[in-house]
């Protein structure tokens, strides 16, 4: 994994910059800045009083929750395929 170039990109969220480091592509780590940056403000937009603490630690909840949502869809349709395969 030592061996394994990992890419470098700037972004901006919700008004800050950050150095994403990673083994993604850059267009994918700026694509998922760009995503955060997105559901921040649009959780701000209905809780216009949260500290920007409460807003990320919510903006992480909400995500989350979306992915345990689509990971539960992923096993639904593993699941109606297998039945379909027979």
């Amino acid at each position: 994994m030592a061996d394994e170039e990992k890419n470098r990109v700037e972004v901006d969220i919700y008004g800050q910059s950050y150095t994403i480091v990673g083994k993604e592509s850059r267009e994918q780590m700026r694509l998922v800045a760009t995503m955060v940056d997105d559901k921040m403000r649009e959780i701000r937009k209905v809780n216009p009083a949260l500290d920007s603490t409460r807003l990320a630690v919510l903006t992480a909840v909400n995500s989350v929750n979306e992915q345990v949502k689509l990971k539960e869809q992923i096993k639904q349709l593993q699941l109606q395929l297998e039945q379909l395969k027979g």
